[in-house]
C-alpha cells in the first residue's frame, strides 16, 4: 500500500473529538505535534485544499500521523506539551531548556535566607517575579541584603561572620532569634518587592534626618546611599497603570517564517521590564504564538493575576488550565501595552532581518570565496572534525556542520573512540571518518561538499584515505594548522604538497578561523566531560559502600566532586542517602 493509499484510510478512521496528533516523516521521526477541538477536522485539513509555503513544506514530509484522543481540549493541550517537550520536533514553536526566568525566594526554613532561583516549587517558600534576566534579579536581592539581615551563609557557621558586623545578618549561628523577628522581616520584603518600597523610603529618610540631626553624618551618608539605590532598583517604571496588580503582556509579529513574542513584565501595576523572543515557526501563526504561550507557563507554578493578549485568539483553553485571566483590551492603557508590545516585536523582527541580510551577504560571499580558493564547487555543507584526549586517555572526537557558512547545530555528533589505543590522532581520525561515512552510505544522509581537518596534513591524510581507498568516495577534503599561539595559519588541500595561498583578511579565511574554533571548542567540552565523570566514577568507586546505583546518583544529583564536598549531610537525603553514609562519603572526600 502506498503512503497515499494509507494516510486515506488512516484519515478515514478519525474520529470527532479532542485530542493530539503527531505527524511523522518516512523513517518515524516527528515532525510535529499539535491539538485539536475535534481531531478529525484538524488532521484532515493537513491533506486538503492549498497550504502557505511553510506550511507545505511540512506536509510535504509527512509519511504517517498518529493520534491520541483526550476527554477535554484542555488535557489535549497539557498532553501537547508534554510530547513537545519530550519530543522536540522540528516543525513547533519550542522554548529553550534553559529559557527560565529568575526568582527572588525567601525560603522555608528555620532560619530563612534570600536565594535567586530559576523554579517556582511548592515547597513552603516565597517567590517573588519573574525577573527576565539574572542581573535584574540580582541587583534587587543585593538591594534586599543591605535593608533586610537574613542569614546570608547556605549553612550556619560555628561564629558570627563580617555580615553580622556590617548589620546585614542577626547572625543565629550564634545569637538566638525569635520566629516573631523573622515573621516581620519577611511581611516587609514581601510588601517592599508588591510595591511597598515607597513606604520603606519614607522610614529610611526619616531615619537619615534623625541621624543628621544627632551629628552621626556616616550613618546618615549611608541611609542616603541606600535610598539613592532603592531609587535606582525600583524606580524603573515607564508606565503605571494606577493598581498593584500583577501581569504579563504579550505581543507577537510574524514574517518570511520567523516570530517574535515580546512580553512586558508588569508587576505591583507598574511596567518594569521587557523580554524578547526570535524564532523560526511554520504553522498558522496565531495557533504557534498560543503554542508559544502554554509553554511559557508549563512549568511555571508561579502565575501572574492577569495575562494580556492581542486580539483575533481563541484564549479560552489556555484559560481554563491556568486558571488565570486572560483579556484582551480594547481600549484604554491596556491596549496601549499590548499595542506597544506588538509594535516592538515588529521592529526587533525587521531588525533582525536585516542584520540577517547584511550577514548572509558576507556568509554566502565567504562559501563561494572558499569554493574559488579550492577550486571546487560553492561547498554549501561543510562537515569539520576533530580529536580530543590526553596522552591517548579519555579519546573522542567531534563533528560540526556549517550550511551556507552558518553552524547547524542539531547536526553536530560526538564520538568516543573505540579501537584505538594510546595517543594516535591519525588512527583516532581513520576510526572517526570510517564511522561517520559508513553511516552515511547506509542511511543515504547528504554527503559534504567539503571535510575539514582540524589538525594539518598528517590527519588529512589518514581521513583522505579512508575516504577513497576503503569507501570510494570522491570528497574534497582540506587540513587546517594552527600556530604556536594557537591561531589558524596554513590551509592544506588534499594530496597537494605545499599550503593553499589564501587572503588572511578574507572572508573565506574568516569562515574558514569560524569552523576551526567552533569543531575544536566542540571536542574539547565533549572531553572534558568524559574526563570529568570518568574522574569523578573513579574516586567514587573507592567509597566504601558506594556501588554502582549510588555512584550514579551522587553524579546526577552533584555534578561534580567539589559540590558533593561542599554539600551538608541533609541534602544526600534527597537521594536516599543516610545520615551516616553521608558523613562517611563527605569524611573519604575532604580527606583526598
Amino acid at each position: 500500500m502506498s503512503t497515499r493509499d494509507k494516510i486515506k484510510e488512516k484519515l478515514a478512521l478519525l474520529p470527532a473529538k479532542p485530542g493530539v496528533y503527531l505527524m511523522k516523516d518516512a523513517n518515524g521521526e516527528i515532525l510535529y505535534v499539535g491539538k485539536a477541538k475535534v481531531l478529525k477536522n484538524r488532521v484532515r485539513s493537513y491533506f486538503t485544499g492549498s497550504h502557505d509555503g511553510k506550511t507545505q513544506l511540512l506536509v510535504s514530509q509527512i509519511a504517517d500521523f498518529e493520534y491520541i484522543v483526550t476527554d477535554t481540549v484542555v488535557e489535549a493541550l497539557i498532553l501537547e506539551n508534554n510530547l513537545i517537550k519530550k519530543h522536540t520536533p522540528h516543525y513547533n514553536i519550542l522554548l529553550k531548556d534553559d529559557k527560565t526566568y529568575p526568582y527572588i525566594k525567601i525560603t522555608n526554613e528555620q532560619h530563612p535566607q534570600l536565594e535567586i532561583v530559576r523554579r517556582v516549587k511548592k515547597d513552603g517558600g516565597k517567590y517573588f517575579g519573574p525577573y527576565p534576566n539574572a542581573g535584574a534579579a540580582a541587583e534587587t536581592k543585593k538591594l534586599l541584603d543591605r535593608l533586610y539581615p537574613l542569614r546570608k551563609c547556605k549553612t550556619l557557621k560555628s561564629k558570627v561572620c563580617l555580615y553580622y558586623h556590617i548589620n546585614q545578618c542577626l547572625a543565629p549561628c550564634e545569637f538566638p532569634v525569635e520566629q516573631a523577628e523573622y515573621d516581620r522581616m519577611i511581611k516587609q520584603i514581601a510588601r517592599f518587592l508588591n510595591g511597598g518600597h515607597n513606604e520603606i523610603k519614607q522610614q529610611l529618610t526619616e531615619r537619615m534626618h534623625k541621624e543628621a540631626e544627632a551629628l552621626n553624618f556616616e550613618r546618615a551618608k549611608e541611609l542616603r546611599d541606600l535610598i539613592q539605590h532603592i531609587d535606582k532598583v525600583m524606580e524603573k517604571q515607564k508606565i503605571d497603570l494606577g493598581d498593584t496588580i500583577n501581569r504579563d503582556v504579550f505581543g507577537y509579529y510574524a514574517d518570511k517564517g520567523m516570530m517574535c513574542v515580546q512580553v512586558f513584565y508588569v508587576r505591583a501595576g507598574k511596567l518594569i521590564e521587557r523580554d524578547v523572543a526570535i524564532f523560526q515557526h511554520h504553522g498558522d501563526e496565531k495557533e504557534d504564538f498560543l503554542s508559544y504561550v502554554s509553554q511559557f507557563y508549563f512549568d511555571n507554578a508561579d502565575l501572574p493575576r492577569e495575562i494580556l493578549l492581542p486580539g483575533g485568539l481563541d484564549t479560552d483553553v489556555i484559560e481554563q488550565w491556568l486558571s488565570v485571566k486572560i483579556k484582551v483590551p480594547m481600549r484604554g492603557i491596556k491596549k496601549q501595552l499590548v499595542d506597544m508590545a506588538c509594535e516592538n516585536a515588529k521592529i526587533a523582527l525587521e531588525e533582525r532581518f536585516k542584520l540577517m541580510d547584511r550577514d548572509m551577504d558576507r556568509t554566502v560571499r565567504a562559501v563561494e570565496q572558499l569554493g574559488e580558493i579550492l577550486a571546487i564547487p560553492t561547498p554549501v555543507r561543510i562537515e569539520a572534525f576533530d580529536n580530543s584526549n590526553i596522552q591517548g586517555a579519555d579519546a573522542v572526537a567531534a563533528m560540526v556542520v556549517f550550511l551556507n557558512g552558518q553552524p547547524a547545530k542539531k547536526e553536530y555528533r560526538k564520538y568516543k573512540i573505540k579501537t584505538v589505543q594510546g595517543p594516535d590522532d591519525y588512527g583516532s581520525m581513520r576510526e572517526v571518518i570510517r564511522r561517520r561515512f559508513v553511516r552515511a552510505l547506509r542511511e543515504k544522509q547528504p554527503l559534504p561538499d567539503l571535510i575539514v581537518i582540524d589538525g594539518g596534513k598528517g590527519q588529512m591524510h589518514a581521513a583522505l584515505d579512508v575516504l577513497q581507498n576503503e569507501l570510494d568516495l570522491d570528497i574534497p577534503v582540506c587540513g587546517l594548522a594552527k600556530d604556536e599561539r594557537h591561531r589558524t595559519s596554513q590551509l592544506f588541500f588534499g594530496y597537494e604538497p605545499d599550503p593553499i595561498r589564501i587572503d588572511r583578511s578574507s572572508q573565506a579565511f574568516y569562515l574558514l578561523t569560524r569552523i576551526q574554533d567552533e569543531v575544536h571548542r566542540f571536542a574539547i567540552s565533549f572531553h572534558r566531560q568524559t574526563h570529568s565523570k570518568q574522574a569523578m566514577r573513579s574516586i567514587l568507586d573507592e567509597i566504601p559502600g558506594v556501588g554502582e546505583k549510588r555512584r550514579k546518583q551522587l553524579l546526577k544529583h552533584f555534578g561534580s566532586i567539589d559540590a558533593i564536598k561542599g554539600a551538608p549531610v541533609e541534602e544526600f537525603r534527597k537521594i536516599g542517602i543516610g545520615d551516616k553514609l553521608a558523613r562517611e562519603i563527605l569524611s573519604f572526600l575532604n580527606q583526598t
